[in-house]
């Protein structure tokens, strides 16, 4: 295969009591149906509420399920609970093996890799860094098998949180905590990657589209394929829309195009605490 096109969503927070997300994974299901990419990667937060509601995974697989081509997976915080870190509240609710099962029970394998048009692509859980779960311990395990076979092949890393903001070493604070690979996890997974080709990192989480590009890696953040966050509730860091990314990968090349289904609507957070009733 000489050109291998991916198409990217994220943050998509499947529930049936939320007719707007709904609607606005049709329309890119309708986008994906159109443009036929080779792959489609979900990268997290599948579901609205996993911990708390098996009914909103299994809901959240079957729209996937009518996509026209096949679909990989990567839990978020909403599917499986959230990581522990140094500093900041404690998550709510925190990652559990029984979450993580349920994930890969419904919806399938919370982390994977495979080879295509001469690139290396990994998914990485990276929910369970810093938990103390035993399987952080077997994915890094794994990690190390995966790293040492991309014998010089360009790799694509796709996980849930964004490794840093601007740089590997940003501090942590209570409000941004959350938000990226916790300390120490993150120093771990930067230097597993230190001796590889690393092209790419494509996460989601945010629910803000960003794209830079740090040494020799490009960091795509994915916008929410379901809703924004008012600036009220969170500070701006990039762009502000829901809509997807699509990917086209060549022998040693990349291309990266940032795209919104036609009839995408942006839906603002409080739309969706007016169904829930409850604080987000």
């Amino acid at each position: 295969m000489s050109e291998f096109r991916l198409t990217q969503i994220s943050d998509t927070h499947l529930g049936q009591r939320f007719p707007g997300l709904i609607e606005n994974f049709h329309r890119v299901c309708e986008h994906i149906d159109a443009d036929r990419p080779d792959l489609v990667i979900n990268t997290g937060d599948v579901s609205f509420d996993g911990p708390t509601s098996r009914d909103d995974v299994a809901f959240a697989k079957s729209l996937h399920d009518a996509l026209p081509v096949a679909c990989r997976y990567l839990p978020g915080n909403h599917d499986i609970g959230d990581n522990p870190t140094a500093i900041g509240p404690a998550p709510k609710p925190p990652v559990s093996e029984a979450h993580r099962r349920q994930f890969c029970e419904i919806i399938g394998e919370d982390h994977w890799s495979f080879e295509a048009a001469g690139w290396r692509f990994i998914g990485l859980n990276s929910l369970v860094m810093n938990s103390g779960l035993t399987f952080e311990a077997e994915q890094f395990d794994w990690l190390t098998s995966e790293t040492a076979r991309t014998n010089g092949r360009p790799v694509a890393l796709f996980l849930h949180k964004p490794l840093f903001l601007n740089l590997p070493d940003d501090p942590e604070t209570p409000e941004t905590s959350i938000r990226y690979v916790p300390q120490p996890a993150r120093a771990r997974l930067i230097e597993m990657f230190a001796h590889v080709d690393l092209r790419l990192i494509a996460s989601g989480h945010v629910h803000q589209r960003r794209d830079f590009t740090f040494r020799h890696t490009r960091h795509v953040w994915a916008p929410s394929a379901g809703f924004v966050i008012n600036d009220a509730r969170q500070d701006r860091i990039a762009i502000k829309e829901t809509g997807l990314v699509e990917y086209r990968f060549r022998t040693d090349s990349l291309e990266v195009r940032h795209v919104r289904a036609a009839g995408q609507r942006d839906i603002d957070v409080e739309e969706i605490l007016a169904q829930m009733g409850a604080e987000y």
